[in-house]
């Protein structure tokens, strides 16, 4: 007997003070899991809900296809997240998240299905430009973990549990080919707001590549720099939401973001 595929649900994690009036779906950096905004929780003003996108063949989806571009992946979460396109909502995406969410918004605008308020991106390249190399292709296991920690891509202990740690590399490896093979011949407009965030500090991409972003934009656009390296949204948790939720606030009744 054959049965329809069992697919575990998209949001992977979600929490929040209050019922929710506005919600920020966040597509985390390269083998983010569903942890990845946990330090968040205790920043959330009344009214929000942050919920995390789990990625198909990724932790808790483990036993689903593994999409083989983040046009594929797009595509997929288009399907996946149909139930959770409701009310006022903002794409967030972080590192890697940054690029997914550019596209899933470029989806869900062409299907005519709710797209987000606003899309946020944060720390990455635009669409349109070059990755600056292929970490992805280190075979080494070592040298892609000593390049995840000078970028404060993963927490130093995590060296200490060994099978956990290969199974995360395996991930990361995964989600940077990902997003080193993924480009965009031209900037092609989202036509929600498109607001910018990254680090001061980050080694990725600074504050000048972040204003090449702009061509991505067909509605309202802006970049905004906080202190930090490429991790700066789990170093100042409290000050990165802050950020995102008052570049969210115009968009919204004041009484349902911030006082």
């Amino acid at each position: 007997m054959t049965g329809r595929a069992v697919r575990t649900p998209a949001i992977v994690s979600r929490f929040g003070r209050g019922a929710p009036r506005f919600r920020l779906l966040c597509l985390p950096q390269a083998g983010g899991t569903a942890g990845s905004f946990a330090a968040w929780r205790s920043a959330v003003p009344p009214g929000v809900e942050i919920a995390t996108i789990g990625l198909p063949g990724r932790g808790t989806r483990a036993a689903e296809h593994a999409p083989r571009s983040v046009p594929e992946l797009a595509d997929s979460l288009v399907e996946d997240l149909r139930e959770e396109l409701t009310g006022r909502y903002a794409l967030f995406g972080h590192s890697f998240g940054a690029l997914v969410a550019y596209e899933l918004t470029r989806r869900l605008e062409r299907a005519g299905l709710p797209a987000p308020r606003a899309l946020l991106v944060s720390a990455s390249r635009p669409p349109h430009e070059p990755p600056i190399g292929r970490v992805s292709q280190l075979d080494d296991d070592d040298g892609l973990l000593r390049w995840l920690e000078r970028i404060g891509g993963v927490p130093p202990e995590l060296r200490r549990y060994g099978r956990f740690l290969r199974y995360a590399l395996d991930t990361i490896r995964a989600d940077l080919a990902l997003a080193e093979s993924y480009r965009v011949a031209e900037p092609a407009p989202v036509h929600c707001d498109l607001r910018v965030f990254g680090g001061a500090a980050d080694a990725l991409a600074g504050p000048e590549q972040l204003e090449s972003w702009r061509p991505c934009a067909a509605a309202g656009f802006s970049v905004t720099v906080l202190p930090g390296g490429h991790a700066y949204p789990y170093a100042n948790p409290d000050r990165t939401l802050s950020a995102l939720l008052h570049a969210a606030a115009p968009l919204l009744p004041r009484r349902d973001i911030l006082a």
